[in-house]
């Protein structure tokens, strides 16, 4: 592929991002995507400093390719993260969930790419002004946790593109090459794909979590919990224990209650499909197969280039 603006600010061949996922995204992938030409990252989300640091030395020494890390910015132990991160040189770091003036500037300090994760126009323009190097822009097609605002990617992208002169990354709804043109002819530069690759060998999820994933349809998964960080997850009894409170017009302490503590540790990583959370994107409804990160990346490069002949014969 032609090298764009994000390929080159982040010394990679395929403008692939892999979404820094919990739960899901430990070295093992993030090796394995970064090896294949893409970016793979490191979803600290879930993770103890010693836990991070572990990852990231597996990492090196799986890949001599750039990887990144994603780091939200409500992590309770982000200042141990960060130093981490500083101390190991991890060349790019993606902040989520928070204000990214606070570490933009001290990462870049250290020689690190900063990007930031927007799920609407005014943060996009905030993350610009905040001086960070990228922004993901993410619709609410996506899984895990979303913006209020059900903003489509379809509708989003171009939005945040006419207002942001910085590199720009899709997310949502993307697990194809036919997505990924789509997306770049939106305006952006490159995509971030979090749910095409829950389903692969690599991602540390549990089986259970991946077969569930393949096994889904249009409609199987909802955005909820709203009141608390909305959420994209799978339909499942957990899911309609949710629906069974709302009926009764919970306070947002009932909903804490509910939802508890480990709620997606218990799905995506243990395997509890009745009692657990299950994240993942609407796009699963497109995911047929568990197949090798590589072989993700290299399918998506020849559907990207497939879909761009045939637009180019319509």
């Amino acid at each position: 592929m032609k090298q764009n603006r994000i390929t080159e600010l982040f010394n990679i061949e395929h403008p692939i991002i892999q979404a820094g996922m919990i739960w899901a995204s430990g070295w093992k992938l993030a090796s394995a995507v970064s090896n294949a030409g893409g970016l793979g990252i490191i979803g600290a989300g879930s993770m103890y400093p010693d836990v991070l640091k572990e990852h990231i030395t597996k990492c090196k020494n799986a890949t001599s390719r750039p990887f990144a890390v994603n780091v939200p910015m409500l992590y309770p132990d982000i200042e141990k993260l960060m130093e981490i991160i500083m101390e190991e040189q991890v060349p790019i770091v993606f902040t989520s969930a928070g204000n990214p003036k606070i570490w933009t500037k001290t990462l870049q300090e250290h020689r690190i790419k900063v990007v930031h994760v927007v799920s609407s126009v005014k943060f996009a323009i905030k993350s610009q002004e905040a001086g960070v190097d990228a922004v993901v822009a993410e619709g609410f097609e996506a899984g895990g946790h979303n913006g209020r605002d059900e903003t489509t990617t379809f509708t989003l992208i171009p939005m945040v593109r006419e207002k942001i002169s910085i590199p720009l990354i899709a997310a949502g709804g993307i697990a194809t090459g036919r997505g990924m043109l789509a997306a770049m002819v939106l305006g952006a530069d490159a995509v971030q794909v979090g749910s095409r690759f829950v389903a692969t060998p690599e991602a540390s999820s549990h089986q259970n979590f991946k077969d569930r994933v393949v096994a889904a349809s249009e409609g199987d998964t909802v955005l909820t919990l709203k009141e608390l960080a909305p959420v994209r997850l799978l339909k499942n009894k957990f899911y309609e224990d949710v629906q069974a409170l709302y009926a009764k017009s919970p306070s947002k302490q009932e909903l804490i209650d509910l939802l508890g503590r480990a709620r997606a540790k218990k799905g995506m990583f243990e395997g509890d499909l009745e009692e657990g959370e299950l994240e993942i994107g609407q796009v699963s409804g497109l995911i047929h197969d568990i197949k090798p990160a590589a072989a993700v990346v290299q399918e998506m490069i020849r559907e990207f280039e497939q879909a761009k002949k045939e637009v180019a014969d319509y």
